[in-house]
């Protein structure tokens, strides 16, 4: 009995990641082409890669980055709105755009005794607009989610760390359990 819960177990740990991962994207692809009303199965998802590719491309132009200054600039205009835009603006910019914000990693003293550390990105090299001139703010990501919190450290308690930001994120986001270098 116990052989075999030990193999339903091992199968479980090889066969969860892979269901749950091939069940997200199903959701997505079938969200987007629900949206879209087409009848091919990840027809969406390629549609949405190709206009957003194209968009970026004519983006590129300077007529086109004057129409995108203009509408940045409406939509930081209009109350609720430009609450909605600038976050989402915000967060993507932080991950994917030029400027990028998670390109820091760093080792953070949390505890007054030094003993408590947490991996975390600076995401603000100063808070003099706070009047705090030696602080800076460190983005603390939650395990098993893609929230987190900011909370400002003195900067001598923050440690820079030679990590790569993509496997030191997925290393916290997973609670720590995943390998890579992160985990060395």
């Amino acid at each position: 009995m116990t052989r075999l819960l030990n193999y339903f177990f091992r199968g479980l740990i090889i066969l969860a990641p892979a269901v749950v991962t091939i069940y997200v994207f199903w959701l997505i692809f079938s969200t987007v082409d629900r949206w879209m009303g087409l009848r091919y199965p990840g027809l969406g998802i390629v549609v949405t890669v190709v206009l957003a590719t194209l968009f970026g491309f004519l983006t590129s132009s300077m007529l086109a980055r004057w129409v995108g200054a203009f509408v940045d600039a409406l939509f930081k205009r209009l109350p609720l709105v430009r609450l909605v835009y600038t976050s989402t603006r915000d967060l993507l910019d932080a991950f994917v755009g030029e400027k990028r914000r998670f390109d820091r990693p760093v080792l953070v003293q949390t505890g007054a005794d030094g003993v408590e550390k947490a991996f975390g990105f600076v995401t603000a090299e100063t808070m003099t607009r706070f009047g705090l001139e030696d602080h800076v703010t460190v983005y603390l990501p939650f395990s098993y989610t893609f929230t987190g919190l900011i909370r400002i450290y003195p900067k001598d308690t923050v440690k820079p760390l030679a990590a790569d930001s993509a496997e030191l994120m997925a290393f916290v986001v997973s609670g720590g359990v995943t390998s890579g270098a992160a985990t060395k």
